[in-house]
């Protein structure tokens, strides 16, 4: 399950690595060096670490309020991945990347309500959908926004859903978090993975 969670999060770095803050593509068929788009990076964005985190978090305490019946949830392990040039030089500016697991057990015949009440949001927000995955079992919603910040809705292999919200390449800070993220003082050791809390809704059978 956990590898499960590491492999989805690995697919959404990788892509929001080849975007910069606008959500374009680097394989647009332009030779700009390294050099120039960290300046063009830098000049789109002010935002720094902190200011990301905050504001992947009110993205995803919007988006968990959209979800009606209220779903129980849990704080996901926050990530961070360096930005580098195109010769893997440092640019003192780094990806913030904030989630939550989603504890309410989420009945297979649920999950397409669930991603169009969560895409209806953002696209409300701003977002534009960039990738949707209509599986059966293990669906997936992406989007993003210009102002560079990236959401992703993903259902795992054992049915546990979560959420992420993402800027690319904000400036180094440092950060706080919300009590009971994992990893930090006062929270657990390990996220929460596995849903457990039912619902008469979402977690009805067919």
């Amino acid at each position: 399950m956990r590898r499960a969670r590491v492999v989805a999060c690995a697919v959404l770095m990788t892509a929001l690595a080849a975007c910069g803050p606008g959500g374009a593509g680097s394989g647009s068929g332009q030779t700009k060096s390294g050099d120039q788009r960290v300046r063009q990076t830098q000049k789109a964005s002010k935002m720094d670490m902190q200011q990301a985190g905050e504001g992947s978090e009110k993205i995803l305490d919007d988006t968990l309020a959209a979800i009606q019946p209220p779903v129980k949830w849990a704080y996901g392990a926050p990530m961070q991945g360096a930005c580098s040039t195109d010769l893997n030089e440092p640019t003192g500016r780094t990806t913030v990347t904030r989630s939550r697991n989603i504890l309410t057990v989420i009945a297979p015949h649920r999950r397409g309500s669930l991603l169009g009440v969560v895409q209806r949001h953002w696209e409300q927000q701003g977002f534009k959908v960039t990738s949707v995955r209509n599986d059966e079992s293990m669906p997936w919603l992406r989007a993003s926004r210009p102002d560079g910040f990236s959401v992703s809705l993903q259902v795992g292999s054992v049915g546990n859903v979560f959420i992420s919200a993402s800027f690319g390449c904000a400036q180094d800070s440092a950060m706080t978090y919300p009590a009971g993220t994992p990893g930090q003082p006062g929270g657990p050791r390990a996220e929460e993975l596995r849903p457990r809390e039912q619902s008469e809704f979402w977690s009805a059978a067919g």
